[in-house]
This record gives structure tokens, C-alpha cells and sequence, in this order.
């Protein structure tokens, strides 16, 4: 429509003699875009972008469509042709347009209203959501149903979790299965790391190029969650392809993250990605260029309109690292950086960098490499500088210029990644902002009939404030609430989160009772109500001791686990935020430990070798 229509000096005439066209940024303004892609999806009864709506100064939609052609076709009614007819309807009928979009308002509004009856949360519902996701599991190629095929990470991590729980094989197989085959089709870019939006097809060759921050940010969490789980090198040298291409490529120089890279290159999608067997060679010489060819599977004919995009779907040695493949890969990168233009949306927005903070605090936990730490650290000071004013978030920052009203999901994957952050590291001040925004985000957005709304209280307000649970693309921002909340509760002690916790928990069960696997980053959340949960407070002697605690801790599986650890001689820096550690004393001058399940607490210890124990029972 942008080409087609809104560059045509005939429409933008209509437009500008008749209505004020407004073109909304749907990651700047996700509480618009909300908002009337439930509007167009109950009115047309589906959805999709570009979304087109019509709406009186009252923001009441009349209508609603998706793509819309400048002139009919195909019997479709033209754009030229709809905005005619709506300036004659306007002018001479224009209490019936009204009518309408207050009938449509306010059906929409009571929809939204409704609540589903109770449910008890219970191991039944996460079966639930277990088996329906394996029952669209494809077993030849990985990933959930056909195509075309999205990663899916909160499912990936529900699933993982699910295994950590019950020690369900089936739930691990399928994560692993689908966590090599993405890495093995096109979907993950082989030659410069980071993968793209989604596949075209069931095997995960032919991807829509465009890559996010989002999602290489949820698959950095669940290849390092899954090399936690199963020690597979693999997994770990993914999650380090996948942080090498956004330090490399979508990383301010203040250390903020970009949002995406378009699929198109020069007008052509994929142009940017893809080779001809003869201009590999061209590049890299016979003997080397022979090498990637058959490694990565091209061919004279190609597997992406007379071109290849490189995969590892047929070669079965793709667990194996391959020092000389990395520096072939090297040579060609660079080669690729100056055939072609790759646009790039250099937005800096503070949920999806928020969703990044916690998958590189994640990866430090796992691995104790300081450059995950380090970026981490560098995004959360970009965060305070830029994106915040006070405890008030912002949307976006761009060249020099932040914008927007926070909303939950920005508050929401902040507290996320600062909560990660505090444990990778037992940084106080980490913890102490996630308190401090997590009782923000209470105050701006909790609806006292349950759960989160999307958007400030402050601020323009909409026709209405909508709350989303559904986990998508990415979690919502009321299932990362729920996380949070559980998190914080248990770090903490406070009685008034923990509350805030069940309360919330049950606002989600409402919701997710119909089809659980809708919610699985929710459910994340659930292991905490469902499944014992364990509190580890550490008083340490020294600073040796906090990082041997940090050593056994990164060995170990803990799902529904919480640390609060601290250099006993800094206790009064843990004041306002684990009160309670202050009445923990060291035992016979040394480092001690008290481990709680679901806060009955055991009798205080100092031996290392008795912790790995206790965390492993």
C-alpha cells in the first residue's frame, strides 16, 4: 500500500482534502495496533498487516480491512473507490456512519469485558498445553504444524521446563529436534549468524529473511536454557553464533540493541543472502570454494529461485565444530557486506532490548563468559540513560530522540532482564530497580478485575485499554508480569507481591483455561503454584565464595529456584530489598547457606559439597 497507494498523488489528494491520515509504528505504538487488530478482526474476522481502519475524531471505527489495492480487483473494492464512498456517506448520512462505530465500540468493549469462569490451576493444565503442542509436533523436521513455521521459543522453554518437571522425554526430544533442525535449515543465516523471522516451508530452508531482535533474543534464552539441560556443545556454540551476529551487527555503539533487518536487498528479498555455486568459487578460490559447496549443500540449479540459500538439512556432520567451514564463513561475510545493501531498523525499543538483557544475563549464569555480562551490563546503562525518566519508561529511542509512553511489555521485559541480571551476577542494584519499576508497573497498569493493561493509565487514553495474555511471536507482557512477580515474591520474602503473585496467576488461569498451549510462557509462572520451589540464601565469607556459588549454581537444573546471595560484610546493602537476609547470621565465621522448600527452612550449613546436594534433591 505504501508503493502502491500512499505515494500516489490521486489517493494522497483524496486523503488530505478528506481525512487525517495517520500512520501508526505498530512496535512504537503496540497499544493501537492492539486495539484495532481486535477491531478488524472481529468486524472482518481476520487480521494482518498493513491493517487499514476508519474511524470518526472519536477514535470509533466504521471500518476495517488488511491490504486494500488502489483501484478493484479481483472484486475488491479499491481504495480510491472506499474513500469516495465514505466522503459521500459522510456528507450526506453522517450519523449512520456514527451509529456504526458506536455499535461496533461497544461490542467490542463488552467482548473484551467478559471473563472466563474459574479454573484451578493444576499439573492437568500443563499436560495440557504439553500435548497439544506435541500433538502438532512435526517429527521429521521439528517446529509446530506446517508451514509456514515460526521458532516458537516460549514453547521451546514451556516444553524444557515441562522435562525438568516430570522428566518427560517426549517434551526434550522435541526441543532438541527442533532446536538442530532451525540451526540446520536456512532460517539460521550460516554465514553471519542470527536468525530470521520464520520459514516458508516445513523444512526451515527457504526463510522470510527479515531478522528481529525478538526473536534471536528468546532463541539466544532457549539454546543456552537447553545447553544448560543437556550439556550438548552445540546448543552453546548456536547461542554464541546468535550473540556474535547482534554485538556485530544490531548493537549501538552506547550499547542499545536495533529492532530488525529487512528481508530485501536492492528490492529483492534475500538478495543480501544468497549465492550461485560459480560465485562462491569466484570468491573463495577452487579449492575452498568446492569445500563450502558441498558443506552447505549448493547447487548449479539452487534451492531459492536459481540462487542457494546455504543449509545443513542433508549433512549429518552439522554437530561437529569446523574450524576451517568458521573461516571460509569469515572470507565470505565480508564479501557479502560489500556485494549489497542490507536496510536496517536501527530503533532502539526498550521491551525487545529488555528481552535481550535477560537471554545474555541468562547466558552469563551458563556459561561464565564476561562478554555476555558486559553487553548486558552496557544495554541496562543505555536503558537508564535513554529510556527511562525515573521510574517512568519510554517506547523508543532514535537518533538522539526517545518517544513514546511505556508500556506494560516495556516494563514488563525490563524487570525481566534486570531480575536475570541479579542473578547472574547478585548485583543488589539490579534487584533493587526491578522492585522499584515492578511497583510501578503495578500502580500504571493493574486493572482491579484482573491482570494487566497494556497501556498507562497516564497519558491519551484509547477507546479502550486492552489486556493481552495470548503469547505470540513473543510472551505477552501480563505472562512476563507473572514471572516477575513470582521471581520478586520469592527473592524477596515481601507478602505484598507474593499476593500480587496468586492473584495475578489466577487472572491467567481465566484466560488460558480454553487451549493452555496458547499461553505457555504463562505457564511458566504456573511451575512456581504447581511444583515445589526452593529458596537458596547465601551469606558469603568472601568474594571466592560467591563465585563458587556461581559455579555449582550454572551446573545445575533449577526450575521454580530463587538465590538471594550476598558478601555478609555488605548486608546493609541488601536494605529494602531481602529485608529478611538480615536476620541470617554467618555459622562459625564462615560461608553458609539456608536452603527452603516452599518456606520451610532447613538448618543452616557451610558445606559446598552439601548445596550441590540440596539443589539436586
Amino acid at each position: 500500500m505504501e508503493d502502491e497507494s500512499f505515494v500516489d498523488a490521486e489517493v494522497a489528494g483524496i486523503l488530505n482534502e478528506n481525512f487525517v491520515a495517520v500512520k501508526v509504528d505498530r512496535e512504537e505504538r503496540p497499544d493501537i495496533d492492539a486495539v484495532y487488530m481486535n477491531v478488524t478482526q472481529r468486524m472482518t474476522g481476520g487480521g494482518g498487516w498493513p491493517m487499514t481502519v476508519i474511524m470518526t475524531p472519536e477514535q470509533k471505527p466504521f471500518f476495517a480491512g488488511t491490504y486494500i489495492p488502489k483501484k478493484q480487483r479481483y472484486g475488491s473494492t479499491g481504495l480510491i473507490e472506499l474513500l469516495n464512498i465514505v466522503v459521500d456517506k459522510w456528507g450526506k448520512n453522517k450519523e449512520e456512519l456514527i451509529r456504526s462505530s458506536n455499535r461496533i465500540t461497544d461490542a467490542v468493549i463488552a467482548v473484551e469485558g467478559n471473563k472466563i469462569s474459574d479454573i484451578k490451576l493444576s499439573k492437568k493444565v500443563l499436560r495440557e498445553a504439553r500435548d497439544t503442542l506435541l500433538s502438532n509436533f512435526d517429527r521429521k523436521y521439528g517446529g509446530f504444524g506446517r508451514s509456514p513455521k515460526f521458532p516458537q521459543p516460549s514453547g521451546l522453554l514451556f516444553l524444557l521446563n515441562y522435562y525438568c518437571a516430570e522428566d518427560d522425554e517426549e517434551s526434550l526430544k522435541a526441543v532438541e529436534k527442533t532446536l538442530e533442525s532451525m540451526f540446520r535449515g536456512g532460517i539460521f543465516d550460516h554465514v553471519g549468524g542470527g536468525f530470521s523471522r520464520y520459514s516458508t516451508d516445513e523444512k526451515w530452508l527457504a526463510p522470510h529473511f527479515e531478522k528481529m531482535l525478538y526473536d534471536n533474543a528468546l532463541l539466544l534464552y532457549t539454546y543456552i536454557y537447553a545447553y544448560q539441560i543437556t550439556k550438548k556443545e552445540l546448543y552453546k556454540n548456536i547461542a554464541e553464533k546468535i550473540f556474535d551476529y547482534i554485538l556485530r551487527e544490531m548493537t549501538d555503539k552506547e550499547g542499545g540493541f536495533y529492532s530488525a533487518q529487512d528481508a530485501d536487498s536492492e528490492g529483492e528479498e534475500g538478495k543480501y543472502y544468497v549465492f550461485t555455486s560459480g560465485e562462491i568459487v569466484n570468491v573463495l578460490g577452487k579449492k575452498d570454494g568446492e569445500y563450502f559447496i558441498q558443506y552447505y549443500e549448493l547447487t548449479e540449479r539452487g534451492n531459492f529461485e536459481g540462487k542457494n540459500i546455504p543449509n545443513l538439512i542433508d549433512n549429518y556432520d552439522y554437530y561437529l565444530r569446523d574450524e576451517r567451514i568458521e573461516e571460509i564463513n569469515k572470507k565470505l561475510y565480508e564479501y557479502r557486506l560489500k556485494r549489497t545493501v542490507l536496510h536496517k531498523d536501527d530503533k532502539v525499543l526498550t521491551s525487545w532490548n529488555g528481552m535481550m538483557i535477560a537471554a545474555l544475563a541468562k547466558a552469563y549464569q551458563v556459561t561464565c563468559d564476561e562478554k555476555y555480562l558486559k553487553a548486558a551490563e552496557k544495554a541496562v546503562d543505555f536503558i537508564e540513560k535513554h529510556l527511562t525518566d525515573g521510574d517512568l519508561m519510554k517506547v523508543m529511542y532514535r537518533e538522539g530522540l526517545s518517544m513514546g509512553v511505556g508500556t506494560l511489555d516495556d516494563y514488563a521485559m525490563y524487570i525481566w532482564g534486570l531480575t536475570e541480571m541479579y542473578e547472574a551476577n547478585f548485583n543488589v542494584n539490579h534487584l533493587k530497580r526491578a522492585l522499584e519499576l515492578n511497583e510501578k508497573m503495578i500502580e500504571l497498569f493493574k486493572d482491579d478485575a484482573g491482570g494487566f493493561f497494556m497501556k498507562s493509565k497516564i497519558g491519551e487514553q484509547l477507546i479502550y485499554n486492552p489486556k493481552e495474555t495470548y503469547d505470540g511471536a513473543t510472551p505477552s507482557g501480563n505472562s512476563v508480569a507473572a514471572l516477575n512477580i513470582f521471581r520478586l515474591a520469592r527473592l524477596t520474602g515481601k507478602a505484598d507481591i507474593e499476593e500480587s503473585a496468586a492473584l495475578h496467576m489466577q487472572y491467567l488461569s481465566n484466560n488460558m483455561s480454553d487451549y493452555p498451549a496458547g499461553y505457555t510462557f504463562a505457564l511458566l509462572s504456573a511451575f512456581f503454584e504447581i511444583y515445589q520451589s526452593k529458596e537458596i540464601v547465601c551469606l558469603a565469607e568472601n568474594d571466592d565464595d560467591l563465585k563458587r556459588l556461581k559455579s555449582i549454581l550454572n551446573e545445575n537444573i533449577m526450575i521454580n529456584n530463587t538465590v538471594a546471595a550476598v558478601k555478609y560484610t555488605s548486608l546493609e546493602e541488601m536494605e529494602g530489598t531481602i529485608d529478611y537476609i538480615g536476620d541470617y547470621k554467618l555459622v562459625d565465621g564462615k560461608t553458609t547457606f539456608y536452603v527452603c522448600r516452599n518456606k520451610n527452612c532447613s538448618l543452616p550449613f557451610n558445606d559446598f559439597n552439601k548445596l550441590k546436594e540440596e539443589i539436586s534433591m
